[in-house]
């Protein structure tokens, strides 16, 4: 039985943010990300098979190591999901800077 996580509790974790940023800029063996991190290399192989579960990380085999790659489209997928509330945010902003420049021009 296939265990289907969710993407924003796999980017939860810090760790998974880490691992999500180094293989940004290469695929990496679990050998080489556990380098970057004071666990085991099981514990990162957990947070690996965690990322791989929510397909935001994909496998590659390469001779007899596999590198780990990240799934931009599952990437985007999250940023499509923040850009909803990206334009509320700015309209907030905006009102906020409305409001500052009122009270700055009342000041003069």
């Amino acid at each position: 039985m296939e265990i289907r996580r969710d993407i924003f509790q796999a980017i939860a974790d810090p760790t998974r943010r880490a691992i999500i940023a180094l293989i940004a800029l290469q695929a990496m063996t679990p050998n080489a990300l556990a380098e970057h991190f004071h666990t085991s290399r099981q514990a990162v192989s957990k947070h690996i098979k965690i990322l791989t579960e929510c397909e935001l990380v994909t496998q590659q085999l390469s001779g007899r190591e596999i590198y780990y790659q990240l799934e931009i489209n599952k990437m985007k997928e999250i940023d499509q999901w923040l850009e909803q509330f990206r334009a509320i945010w700015e309209s907030r902003f905006n009102q906020l800077d409305k409001v500052l420049a009122t009270i700055k021009k009342q000041k003069k």
